[in-house]
């Protein structure tokens, strides 16, 4: 179950559509084929904790951030797409039971 951040609605997945990792920072036109590919090819897959994007798909239709552990898909909170950090009490949240996890 997911609760979008920017409607409230609580629904299951399948209501949401994945959009891989968050907070990516974008390239520019004056970057090298290298940043570029980077940019599009070189993204983390972790067994662990992992901030992605969804869209609520069949809602609002609006993008937002999630953090979840990839292995045993415990969601520890979801917040808005325009944020450039995840929030303070869901990194609380996750260093409460992953004293060794930290927001890089």
């Amino acid at each position: 179950m997911l609760t979008c951040p920017c409607c409230g609605v609580q629904a299951e997945e399948t209501e949401f559509v994945p959009g891989g990792e968050a907070h990516i920072k974008r390239v520019g036109s004056g970057s090298s084929e290298q940043d570029f590919e980077a940019y599009l090819f070189h993204r983390k897959n972790p067994k662990g904790i992992h901030v992605e994007r969804w869209r609520h798909a069949f809602g609002c239709g609006k993008w937002f951030h999630v953090i979840r552990c990839t292995v045993t898909l415990e969601v520890y909170g979801a917040y808005s797409a325009q944020t450039f950090r995840p929030p303070a009490d869901i990194c609380q949240t996750i260093t409460d039971k992953h004293p060794d996890w930290s927001w890089s």
